[in-house]
């Protein structure tokens, strides 16, 4: 996609009509309560509008939509085909209404305009096409019984669930969850974060428009109480979330509490790049830990918030990060040139600002006015710098002895979500990651693999199912065993 200029995009944002009411049965309506909610353009501080504070009245109102649509077949009765094309029609509609979305990301996140443009707005349509595409290529199974028994496994829809999003990849993690859900045929309840609810109040509208029932797709803004009152339904049978560990564990309970309803969590991570002295290519290896820790404000569960080093390359590897960091500009989310833009809220600004203070700063170090910039922080082992997850552009360095002592030191995190190993030793970088306890080991390289290949954690980071791959669609399904005799019951009973 070709680049606007800063001129363009603002007056683009100038022109945008911004969604503010909930999205219930196929129509945007107010809170039942009448409240709403300022949205902030972060790096403004400006308000960007007044929306729809939903609390528990609304949920109750969506989940009986919600119920009724999965019912009655609307959807989840529908053949296979009539939902993939539905779903590759909405993704259709992204496209056309990409520039939209992705100034409207902006806008509402301080994401960096060329993030939207080149990452977020793409990689949402493709995620849509890939579960779409999935739909009618998922097959069930028969089981090897005997000569006088038929056994099938048949997959069917969980039925209806609660998607409740984190605020660091509004549109991108909206697809990876209404992707499979609404391939499986599930009626969904979309909770986005409080900071961030606009992009997916737009894509429900979309939904609509590219033949998605009404009461399929519900879009619910709103705080605490919404989740809770999300996780305490007793009419939702499953809850995806992706966002901090402290509010996941609190979606376990609402579970317990309830009625047991499925739940996955994601929860981020304090992801490790080991990098060791056979390392090749420092330059590039640089390049990766740069993308890693700085990509999106750091602001990513996958974040490279430690680098684990060898002392022999510590010197020359950090050089050439340095280097790198300059082509990592800062400012005004909506210049093109910019690869740093601001953090989510205020709150949030000055939860990252305080890890700042009380370690050495190699780089960077500076905060003002909801911007903070790349830092690299020479850390103790024990310090809150290398162990909490602080999300934000702010990498922590660690150096070691030894191969051991770096993988040691890579697992000692209650996080296991991803990490990455340098090394040109193809048996020490598969020892490595295989040693690693993350979802997600990749070998020279910063990534999380692709849509294909299943996103996820240990430990701390998260547990009940996986994001992304076929995997995903276990999250909204359940698997049915169907035993068919074929006994006759005449030679049954002579038997």
């Amino acid at each position: 996609m070709t680049l606007l200029t800063t001129e363009d995009y603002k007056a683009l944002a100038k022109g945008l009509t911004l969604p503010t009411q909930a999205f219930v049965d196929g129509s945007f309506r107010p809170a039942i309560s009448g409240a709403t909610f300022d949205t902030i353009n972060p790096a403004t501080g400006a308000v960007l509008a007044k929306v729809a504070a939903c609390a528990a009245a609304d949920v109750d109102f969506a989940v009986a939509k919600a119920r009724d649509a999965f019912e009655d077949g609307r959807w989840s009765r529908l053949p296979p085909r009539d939902r993939k094309e539905a779903l590759i029609r909405l993704a259709k509609l992204i496209r056309r209404n990409a520039r939209e979305l992705a100034v409207m990301e902006s806008l509402d996140s301080g994401k960096t305009i060329f993030d939207c443009e080149t990452v977020d707005v793409p990689e949402t349509i493709n995620c849509l096409i890939w579960h779409a595409e999935l739909i009618d290529k998922i097959y069930d199974q028969v089981s090897p019984a005997s000569d006088d028994h038929i056994a099938m496994v048949v997959r069917e829809p969980v039925g209806v669930v609660g998607l409740v999003l984190p605020w660091n990849f509004p549109l991108l993690m909206l697809a990876w969850k209404i992707g499979p859900a609404l391939a499986a045929g599930c009626s969904i309840l979309v909770k986005p974060a409080m900071e961030t609810s606009l992009t997916a109040l737009r894509v429900a509208e979309l939904a609509m428009e590219a033949g998605i029932p009404a009461g399929v797709f519900n879009v619910l803004p709103g705080g605490g109480e919404t989740g809770e009152a999300i996780g305490r339904h007793m009419d939702i049978d499953a809850v995806s979330f992706t966002g901090s560990t402290r509010t996941g564990r609190r979606f376990l309970s609402y579970a317990a509490e309830s009625n047991g309803k499925e739940i996955t969590l994601e929860m981020g991570g304090k992801n490790p790049a080991v990098v060791l002295d056979d390392a090749e290519n420092l330059d590039r290896v640089a390049a990766h830990i740069v993308n890693g820790a700085f990509w999106n404000m750091g602001e990513n569960c996958s974040a490279t918030s430690r680098l684990i080093v060898q002392k022999g390359v510590k010197a020359a590897l950090l050089d050439r990060i340095v280097a790198h960091l300059r082509e990592w500009p800062m400012g005004d989310p909506l210049d093109p040139v910019n690869r740093v833009g601001a953090l989510v809220s205020r709150a949030h600004f000055d939860k990252v600002s305080a890890y700042l203070d009380g370690a050495t700063v190699l780089v960077g170090g500076k905060a003002k006015a909801g911007f903070v910039e790349p830092t690299i922080l020479e850390v103790g082992r024990d310090s809150l710098q290398a162990r909490d997850e602080i999300f934000g552009p702010v990498l922590s360095v660690l150096t070691v002895d030894s191969f051991d002592e770096a993988i040691a030191l890579a697992n000692d995190t209650d996080y296991g979500l991803a990490a990455s190993i340098f090394t040109a030793n193809v048996k020490r970088a598969i020892r490595g990651a295989r040693a690693i306890r993350a979802g997600t080991v990749t070998v020279n390289n910063f990534g999380e693999g692709d849509i294909s290949t299943p996103f996820g954690g240990y430990k701390a980071s998260g547990f009940g199912g996986r994001d992304n791959g076929i995997h995903a669609h276990d999250q909204y399904t359940q698997l049915k065993t169907i035993w068919i005799d074929l006994q006759d019951d005449l030679d049954s009973a002579v038997g």
